[in-house]
């Protein structure tokens, strides 16, 4: 079974984390799920719905606290498959690319960049600071993802719901798992 870690950070942009971990739910995969105590408020805020009770009946899914580097997803010798931030505010890209490690968020992003495992930071930010640029581009260096939360509109979306997907999707692809959540660019 594959191990990832998801990050939700106090980033606007909860509907995608929200979605991914919908469909996550419906496969094979062990999900550690690590939000910031902004993330999990602005979750509730914006899906309405509280984040322990929307994971607590997943069996294949555990919170982590953001306190907590006793965590197993804290250490290199726990092996995952990756890690997804999402969304992902510029402080937490600031956080990892200075390699300041002050909560488990971090320290498991630290960790996957450090094993060579994937990192995919999913931003929701904009406009962006020359800092950020910086930021991004020192991760981006360092083997990370950078995914803005930026939708394409090649496959023809006619729902909000069919944009979240595409964004998901690209995160699962990021990722390494299969999905089909959108309709790719055709042969």
């Amino acid at each position: 079974m594959k191990k990832i870690i998801l990050g939700i950070t106090g980033a606007s942009g909860s509907i995608y984390a929200m979605r991914l971990l919908e469909v996550l739910a419906e496969m094979p995969i062990e999900a550690h799920i690590i939000p910031s105590k902004m993330g999990a408020r602005v979750f509730e805020y914006e899906t309405g719905k509280d984040l322990d009770s929307f994971v607590g009946g997943v069996a294949q899914f555990k919170i982590e606290r953001c306190d907590d580097f006793f965590s197993c997803v804290a250490s290199g010798s726990y092996r995952t498959d990756g890690m997804a931030i999402l969304p992902c505010s510029m402080s937490t890209v600031g956080h990892i690319a200075g390699g300041i490690s002050s909560n488990l968020l971090h320290r498991a992003a630290a960790v996957c960049l450090k094993e060579k495992r994937r990192l995919v930071i999913a931003f929701r930010e904009m406009p962006v600071t020359s800092i950020d640029l910086q930021n991004m581009l020192t991760l981006s260096n360092s083997g990370a993802v950078i995914l803005p939360l930026a939708p394409g509109f090649y496959h023809k979306p006619k729902t909000c719901g069919e944009i979240v997907d595409f964004v998901v999707g690209k995160v699962l692809d990021s990722l390494g798992i299969e999905n089909n959540l959108y309709k790719r660019w055709p042969d």
